[in-house]
């Protein structure tokens, strides 16, 4: 798509606004496809949840200013969607708010002699990601050389929580 910085900051912008009056994050905006099948795919977030009527609201009104506003050349696919267990972490603000959890993260040069890492999110400093790696310990990474980074889902914390949970409501039927 020609321009596509500046359509992919349009989208983006419509997208916010959208999400915003509906109480939701719009976590990500990205084009997939090519210049002639594209598909912007948008992913949307609120504590709890998003719901399918969140994803088909979104998508209805952003669709709609999408087609009346004209400005992505030739038909395109629209998918709005949560972001999932293993969401994605694209601004500094994500890994602050994700501080303690598992993630694994992939950088666009060696840093410290790798460029794979996984383990625990410790938190932002600055412009720098900190770290720590299950194999080299603690890594400062500038977020500029984040290329690519994703929550890992912590399944011993999962069933621990599950189990929590399930003493809560036994507890609550027997009082």
């Amino acid at each position: 798509m020609d321009g596509e910085i500046s359509v992919e900051s349009r989208v983006r912008e419509i997208t916010r606004r959208v999400a915003e009056e509906r109480g939701l994050e719009l976590v990500h905006v990205e084009f997939a496809g090519g210049p002639r099948s594209p598909v912007v795919r948008i992913f949307i977030d609120k504590p709890g949840g998003v719901t399918h009527a969140d994803c088909s609201e979104v998508s209805t009104h952003v669709g709609t200013v999408l087609d009346v506003e004209d400005f992505i050349p030739g038909t395109y696919t629209l998918e709005v969607s949560s972001p999932g267990l293993e969401r994605g972490l694209y601004e500094p603000g994500d890994f602050e708010r994700f501080a303690g959890k598992l993630a694994r993260m992939k950088t666009r040069g060696a840093i410290a002699g790798q460029r794979n890492f996984r383990g625990r999110i410790v938190g932002v400093e600055g412009d720098d990601v900190l770290f720590d790696d299950r194999t080299s310990g603690r890594v400062r990474v500038p977020h500029s050389e984040v290329a690519k980074a994703n929550l890992e889902i912590d399944v011993e914390e999962e069933f621990r929580l599950a189990e929590e949970r399930e003493r809560q409501k036994k507890a609550e039927t027997r009082g």
